[in-house]
């Protein structure tokens, strides 16, 4: 099976992983460089929801 979590804009790889690292921070998830499979998935859930909620947001400002 393809991989489908692959950077669309290979540009933005930087950029995206230091949202992540923000958003980690914010939702109070301890992300280390590398691996972070000891993680749950309710913790990598709030990471994720956290940038999409960040993201939308920037677009709906970019509406305005």
């Amino acid at each position: 099976m393809a991989r489908s979590n692959r950077t669309l804009v290979p540009e933005a790889k930087q950029a995206l992983n230091k949202m992540k690292q923000e958003s980690a921070k914010e939702v109070g998830v301890n992300l280390k460089e590398g691996y972070n499979g000891n993680l749950t998935s309710r913790e990598n859930g709030s990471v994720g929801g956290n940038m999409v909620k960040k993201m939308i947001q920037s677009y709906e400002d970019g509406l305005k």
